[in-house]
């Protein structure tokens, strides 16, 4: 199967307002793939849909071949994290855990195996015996991780993964979905934008409730003229000043310094490989070291410009 999910013509209103509006797109399987858009994009409905919670006006969206709107027939294959996934307070979250996949028709000796192997993918093996009142915030989306992951599911839907997890948790919540690559298809809203970069090989990007763009990571930020990166520091403008005079540049782009984006100049017949050389060389010299460098412009940049941000110098480019 080439695709493990089929959007097509999905539109939904809530009284006033338009949540979604004639959305089509395909997510390729086992892909990770993200969803993006500023607040309010539509990315929650989609997601709700996609899961049957919610009911489209118009439109249709098949998942592993299967009509989403009969969801019973994907009990096991499909499972989501929802953006503020609830446990009880009181029982433990080793026994919730089980409950839930006892519902799904697992004996309590498979349900316990697989929730206890659940639960230690995410470090929450300590806590088995405890109930969720117990446990931090981090800790709760762990949790709800760890139900997203029970059993074999062919298609994971998260929903801000890594939102409010300290950077050790959120790498490895990201190693994780690496490794489910191979036999699981992973959807994953967010708005850390270098996260999807690194982490996503497709995206879709949502704004006031349409699809402005989708794509392969690498072909939406390609550029054959440009470089985004990250600097150990702040470069003042006469470093700037003599950064141009020491690398073949066209244009500086500034969005949050000390992030850079940078067009060369390809003139004269220039190697691309060499010319990065030489800027790399010249930005070594003014003891400024890359931290990060992406080949093309980075996903945020790209973001920013199809959602009506921008992406020329000296605006300053923010996400909330």
């Amino acid at each position: 199967m080439d695709h493990a999910v089929q959007i097509r013509n999905i539109s939904k209103r809530f009284g006033d307002i338009q949540a979604l509006d004639d959305v089509t797109f395909d997510v390729p399987a086992h892909s990770v793939f993200g969803l993006l858009g500023p607040n309010g994009a539509g990315k929650t409905t989609l997601f709700s849909i996609v899961a049957s919670f919610l009911q489209p006006d118009r439109g249709s969206i098949d998942v592993l071949g299967h009509d989403a709107r009969r969801i019973s027939e994907l009990h096991g294959r499909l499972t989501i994290l929802p953006q503020d996934a609830e446990f009880q307070a009181n029982a433990s979250i080793l026994e919730q855990l089980v409950f839930f996949r006892r519902l799904d028709g697992q004996d309590r000796a498979t349900a316990l195996r697989e929730v206890e192997r659940s639960l230690e993918l995410v470090g929450l093996e300590d806590y088995a015996k405890r109930g969720a009142r117990a446990l931090s915030h981090g800790m709760m989306k762990r949790l709800g991780i760890a139900q997203a992951f029970l059993g074999e599911p062919e298609v994971i839907l998260l929903d801000e993964p890594t939102a409010g997890l300290d950077p050790a948790n959120a790498r490895q919540i990201r190693d994780l979905i690496q490794a489910l690559r191979e036999r699981t298809t992973v959807v994953i809203s967010s708005h850390n934008l270098a996260e999807i970069q690194d982490l996503c090989d497709h995206v879709a990007i949502l704004a006031k409730g349409r699809l402005v763009t989708c794509g392969s990571v690498s072909d939406l930020t390609a550029s054959a003229r440009e470089v985004d990166l990250r600097l150990s520091r702040v470069l003042d403008d006469a470093e700037l000043e003599r950064l141009r005079s020491a690398a073949p540049i066209a244009a500086i782009i500034t969005s949050d310094a000390p992030d850079y984006a940078i067009r060369l100049d390809l003139g004269d017949g220039r190697d691309w490989d060499d010319t990065v050389a030489s800027l790399l060389r010249a930005l070594l010299d003014l003891n400024a070291v890359p931290r990060r460098l992406y080949e093309g412009q980075s996903l945020e940049r790209h973001f920013l410009a199809v959602t009506g941000g921008s992406g020329s110098a000296d605006d300053d480019a923010s996400l909330e």
